[in-house]
């Protein structure tokens, strides 16, 4: 995948993020979660896209 899409994702995703955290009303808590688990999909999508996330399911615990 080109940097430049990488780049053009991570952006969209920014920018989605703060038009939920300012327009759409929630509460705090939700907010937060919401946050975390959004910072979490694309660290966990970024991992994929470098090959890093392959090498993290054949550790066996």
């Amino acid at each position: 995948m080109p940097l430049l899409t990488i780049l053009i994702v991570l952006i969209a995703a920014g920018v989605l993020l703060w038009l939920v955290n300012n327009y759409i009303p929630m509460d705090g808590k939700i907010k937060n979660i919401f946050n975390v688990v959004v910072v979490i999909a694309v660290i966990v999508w970024l991992l994929k896209i470098f090959g890093i996330f392959s090498y993290l399911k054949d550790i066996h615990i």
